[in-house]
């Protein structure tokens, strides 16, 4: 199974060092049978790139938490087993847990697919976002506007040998 783990720069570089994506358990998001629903789409790529946004929407929850992080958005996308993921059945439709499952961990960095990452020219936004967002999760519409922009930039892929060149030269 593909998941996407939302991170921050600076945990991506302690990943790079340690090794491993997380002690586990951590929260990922995957194509999930509630994703599924609640997209309405048969076409797998159109659902992992769902399930990547939702990612890029938990790396700017962990920004708002980290002031001192780069703003941009890290996802890295991972294969693990099918068994080493989970959703919770009692969140499944819960609107804020779409795709989110729970990966055991730890998961070694070397099974990472690829990592993606905000280009510079999405620091003004997503740094918008994380002010934001707890103004938007109070239900403030302006608010989620803001969050919502952040969606406007795409992530870019990068391959996990570039993985030193990101946390070097954020």
């Amino acid at each position: 199974m593909r998941v996407y783990v939302p991170l921050t720069l600076p945990a991506l570089a302690e990943a790079h060092r340690t090794g491993e994506l997380g002690a586990g358990p951590f929260v990922a998001y995957a194509v999930t049978p509630a994703l599924r629903e609640w997209y309405v789409s048969d076409d797998i790529e159109e659902l992992e790139y769902a399930a990547l946004n939702r990612a890029g929407l938990a790396s700017v929850r962990l920004l708002a938490a980290d002031p001192d992080a780069p703003r941009r958005r890290v996802v890295v996308a991972v294969d693990v087993p099918d068994r080493a993921a989970a959703a919770d059945p009692d969140r499944g439709l819960d609107p804020a847990a779409l795709g989110e499952v729970r990966v055991a961990g730890p998961v070694p960095l070397a099974k990472a697919a690829a990592v993606h990452v905000d280009g510079a020219d999405a620091e003004q936004d997503v740094t918008a976002a994380a002010e934001a967002l707890p103004a938007a999760d109070a239900g403030d519409d302006d608010a989620q506007f803001v969050v919502d922009g952040a969606e406007d930039h795409d992530l870019l892929w990068y391959a996990t040998q570039e993985i030193p060149n990101l946390v070097d030269h954020p």
